[in-house]
């Protein structure tokens, strides 16, 4: 197989134990998912180790459930939200922070140990573009999700305490949050960081502020975000609500666009071994 494509299929390999280890097991605490993720990984590049490495994950960076949000408990520091919104306190955003530093500087550990002098990679993630951990589009269209959740709740579709459980595992940093990991863990130079837009609807490539058809647009982001979160959704509400859900959400994304074109911040950073 060409280096090249050796190299992109190692990467495909790799998100997907990333993913799978992340969201097969939420019991799992997040030593156990190192575990799990190093042996995987091991058994993935033990007889190739490409130095020009290419992994395009068109998800946020994959990161664990922080260990104070996982499994049940009394008293749920994230009810109701799945991920990051205006009403998330400090505390539980401190918690995605630091998960995501731990389980980016595990990434860049096992590169490191597979990459001669000297070799890169590019990494392609989602991520926000400014500080502001509140604002973020992942954090609006997450909380659409949420909402629609919340919507099965109230019909009786979901136990609430299914959702008051559940937390993405998942974050989209900034390109300063990246930067200082990436600094902090001594073992790469960045030779390469930018932020580029793209639209939620993945078929709609147009440049402009307006949607031009919001209802098509929104079925369009609706099935981009259900071919991601279809097996983690599965595995803690069942596939039974899967049609509900997707639906409740591709109608609140439809509105949400009628009112603003809302865009993905993708981070794309090139990095050399030291």
């Amino acid at each position: 197989m060409p280096a090249g494509a050796q190299a992109k299929t190692l990467a495909a390999k790799f998100a997907r134990l990333c993913w799978q280890a992340m969201t097969e097991d939420r019991r799992l605490t997040s030593a156990e998912t190192e575990a799990r993720i190093r042996r995987g990984y091991n058994n993935i590049v033990h007889a190739a180790v490409p130095q020009r490495v290419h992994p395009h994950v068109p998800v946020p960076a994959p990161t664990a459930v922080p260990d104070g949000l996982q499994g049940k408990r009394e008293v749920y520091l994230n009810e109701e939200n799945m991920y990051i919104t205006n009403n998330t306190s400090p505390l539980v955003v401190k918690l995605f922070q630091e998960q995501f530093r731990k389980d980016f500087s595990l990434f860049m550990r096992l590169r490191h140990e597979d990459l001669v002098f000297g070799g890169q990679m590019v990494l392609t993630f989602l991520g926000r573009k400014n500080e502001d951990v509140y604002s973020g589009d992942l954090n609006h269209l997450f909380g659409l999700l949420s909402e629609s959740v919340q919507s099965l709740v109230v019909k009786g579709l979901v136990e609430k305490e299914k959702l008051s459980s559940f937390n993405l595992p998942a974050y989209g940093p900034s390109v300063g949050e990246v930067t200082a990991s990436v600094k902090e863990s001594g073992m790469f130079d960045m030779a390469h960081i930018k932020l580029f837009e793209q639209n939620w609807d993945p078929q709609d490539d147009s440049e402009g502020d307006g949607v031009l058809d919001s209802a098509s647009s929104s079925v369009n982001a609706a099935k981009c975000i259900r071919s991601v979160m279809e097996s983690l959704v599965t595995s803690h509400f069942g596939e039974t609500v899967l049609d509900a859900l997707f639906e409740e959400f591709a109608s609140r994304v439809a509105e949400h666009l009628q009112k603003e074109k809302t865009k993905f911040n993708v981070i794309v950073l090139t990095l050399k071994k030291i």
